[in-house]
């Protein structure tokens, strides 16, 4: 929970949440590790760590999500729409109400903030 004006990633100390994706799993046996390091009291805006092993999921985003690729490669797939390869370095927004398809091609541990 927020108890300051300034939360910095590398001071936190979020306990690992294993498989809590709620995306549906359509290829491959991808497994989650959700490092949660900061939560809005309102649980409105949450920041972290996200790590994936290879797999694919069926994606429909409710809310914006700010993502910088640490390390890893994958491919989203937005319905209708060709599809954006992404690595490390990488930092991208997605918006709510995309619907499409995102492969983890190799393991991916991204920083992100959803809002």
């Amino acid at each position: 929970m927020a108890n300051t004006p300034i939360t910095v990633l590398r001071d936190t100390q979020p306990m690992p949440v294993v498989d809590a994706c709620k995306w549906e799993r359509i290829e491959g046996d991808p497994h989650t590790v959700n490092l949660n390091a900061y939560t809005s009291d309102d649980g409105s805006k949450i920041m972290g760590t996200w790590i994936c092993t290879p797999g694919k999921w069926r994606v429909e985003y409710v809310k914006w999500e700010y993502c910088h690729f640490q390390e890893g490669y994958c491919i989203i797939t937005p319905d209708g729409m060709a599809p954006i390869h992404l690595k490390a370095g990488d930092i991208f927004v997605v918006e709510p109400g995309m619907k499409g398809t995102w492969e983890v091609v190799e393991t991916v541990r991204k920083y992100f903030v959803f809002a």
